[in-house]
C-alpha cells in the first residue's frame, strides 16, 4: 500500500473522508499528538486500527467529536461534572471518560461500558470530523513507542500500512490528551496532560483523585479504564532511565553511570546542559511546557542518533511536570533512580 502525506486542504479533507467511509484509516492531526483515525461506529474499521499498529485489543480508543451536539451520539449520559469540564476545555486536550451510547461498538472501548470521548482543537481534525461524523483515534504510531508529533513521525511507523497522512505541521502540545473518569461520580485523573490536575481542580471545585496505573504499573488483572494505562508505552530502542534528585547530584550520577553506556545521551533542561560535562543532549527546552512538548520528538531522535541510553531528567509532579512523568517513567519500564546527595558530596570534595 502506498503512503501519501498531503496538506489538509478541501480536497484531501474529502478524499479522507471517503477513505474513512469506506472502512480505512487516515493519519490525522491534533493539537495534542496525530491520531490514527478511524470511523467510531464502523467495528472492522476499529479492528483495522489495532492491527495497523500492532496494539493489544484490550487498550480502549478515544472517540473525536467536532462539535458539542454530537455528544449525544456518543454517550448515553454527561454528569454534571461533565458538563463544568467542557465548558472549559473543550475544544482542546482533555478525554472525559462517560457512559457509553449503544451506537459506539465495543471494538472502539475494548469491551468497555464507557466511552472516552474528545473534542479536539485543531482545525484540520475538526474538519475531518465535521465530514464523516465522530472518529476513534488512538495516537498514529507503533504500538509502544513514542508517539507521533508530526507526520514524518507517523509516515517512519505506518508508511505502507495506511494510504493517507494529513500533514497539519507540529503538533502544539506534544503529549496525548488529559483523561479523567467522570463515569463514576467524583473525578478520576487516568491520564495527564496540557489540561493539568490542578486545573481540573480549580475547575470543579473539589479535589480530583489520582487514578491506579497513573505512576506505577497497574496491577495485574485489572482493565485499563483509559489509554495508555496498562501495556509499554512511549519507549524508544534505547535504554531509558529516569534520575531523580537535586541538579547536581542527578548529573553526577548520570557522569559516572553513563561510563557503562556504549552511546548515552542525557534528555534535560536547557539551563542543566553544562552539569553533564560535555555528554551529548537531547533538546528538552527551557521549562516543563516545552519537555512536554518536545519529548516524544527528543526520543525518536535519539533512535535515529544510534543512541543507546537516555538518562532523562525528572520534574516536578506538579502541573505539566506529572504529565511529562507519566510518559517518561512508562519509556523507562519504571526504571526510575534517585541520585543522592553522597553524589553531589563527592563530586564536590577536593
Amino acid at each position: 500500500m502506498e503512503t501519501r502525506i498531503l496538506p489538509p486542504t478541501n480536497e484531501n479533507l474529502d478524499l479522507a473522508a471517503r477513505i474513512l467511509a469506506a472502512g480505512g484509516l487516515v493519519g490525522l492531526p491534533t493539537e495534542t499528538v496525530y491520531g490514527l483515525a478511524a470511523d467510531a461506529r464502523n467495528a472492522k474499521a476499529a479492528l483495522s486500527v489495532f492491527a495497523a499498529k500492532g496494539r493489544p485489543a484490550d487498550n480502549p480508543l478515544i472517540v473525536h467529536i467536532s462539535d458539542i451536539s454530537q455528544l449525544k451520539d456518543v454517550a448515553r449520559d454527561v454528569p454534571r461534572r461533565a458538563q463544568v469540564l467542557l465548558r472549559r476545555f473543550w475544544p482542546g486536550p482533555l478525554t472525559m471518560i462517560l457512559p457509553k451510547d449503544p451506537a459506539i461498538p465495543p471494538e472502539v472501548t475494548a469491551g468497555l461500558d464507557t466511552v472516552a470521548v474528545r473534542f479536539p482543537a485543531h482545525p484540520a481534525a475538526r474538519a475531518l470530523i465535521d465530514r464523516s461524523g465522530p472518529l476513534a483515534a488512538p495516537s498514529a504510531n507503533l504500538s509502544g513507542r513514542p508517539s507521533t508529533t508530526t507526520a514524518q513521525h507517523v509516515y517512519h511507523d505506518l508508511h505502507g500500512r495506511i494510504p493517507l497522512i494529513l500533514d497539519g505541521g507540529p503538533c502544539e502540545v506534544g503529549l496525548e490528551s488529559t483523561v479523567v473518569d467522570l463515569s463514576r461520580g467524583p473525578a478520576v485523573l487516568l491520564r495527564p496532560g496540557g489540561v493539568t490536575r490542578e486545573m481540573l481542580e480549580e475547575a470543579l471545585g473539589e479535589p480530583v483523585a489520582l487514578g491506579k496505573g497513573v505512576m506505577e504499573p497497574l496491577p495485574e488483572g485489572e482493565k485499563a479504564l483509559s489509554p495508555g494505562l496498562k501495556h509499554k508505552h512511549y519507549a524508544p530502542k534505547a535504554r531509558v532511565v529516569v534520575v531523580l534528585g537535586t541538579d547536581k547530584a542527578r548529573a553526577s550520577y548520570v557522569r559516572k553511570h553513563a561510563k557503562e553506556d556504549a552511546a548515552p545521551c542525557v534528555l534535560c533542561l536547557e539551563e542543566n546542559r553544562a552539569l553533564y560535562g560535555g555528554l551529548p543532549a537531547l533538546d528538552a527546552g527551557r521549562k516543563p511546557e516545552d519537555y512536554a512538548h518536545n519529548l516524544f520528538a527528543a526520543l525518536r531522535e535519539a533512535d535515529a542518533r544510534g543512541y543507546t541510553a537516555v538518562y532523562a531528567e525528572g520534574l516536578s509532579l506538579f502541573g505539566v511536570g506529572l504529565a511529562v512523568m507519566n510518559r517518561v517513567e512508562r519509556a523507562a519500564g519504571f526504571a526510575v533512580v534517585r541520585a543522592d546527595e553522597e553524589d553531589e558530596e563527592k563530586e564536590d570534595r577536593p
